[in-house]
């Protein structure tokens, strides 16, 4: 098993990725090739950053692959509100999935933090 295969914010972020791709589906089915292509792109850098993220040498590495995450996480937002005025979902679809993301935001701030903490402790003790 990959380390990121057990990281709680990985779980969440493939959820949601099958739960865009579905409505990326629906867009595509409406001829909106491009717009649903990039927010595909969108939400799978998520849990690709997580995933890539997880594979690195440092926590510093781990860290800034996380704030990619946050990124894409917002790109994925913007998307969906767009998504929302231009009628391709309705209102309760974007609230319900900008939650999550803000919850799964929520999560990849907190697990950075805690990255964050161990680099100062280890530098703290070498010098």
């Amino acid at each position: 098993m990959f380390r990121f295969e057990n990281l709680e914010i990985w779980k969440r972020s493939i959820q949601i990725t099958d739960e865009i791709f579905n409505i990326a589906d629906i867009i595509e089915s409406k001829h909106h090739y491009r717009f649903a292509d990039q927010l595909r792109g969108a939400v799978l850098s998520i849990s690709n950053n997580i995933a890539e993220g997880s594979g690195s040498s440092s926590k510093r590495d781990f860290t800034q692959f996380l704030n990619y995450t946050h990124r894409s996480i917002f790109e994925t937002v913007n998307m969906l509100i767009i998504a929302c005025r231009r009628k391709y979902i309705n209102e309760d679809q974007k609230n319900n999935l900008r939650n999550e993301l803000e919850e799964i935001s929520k999560m990849v701030s907190g697990f950075s933090r805690s990255l964050n903490h161990k680099i100062k402790n280890t530098l703290t003790s070498v010098l």
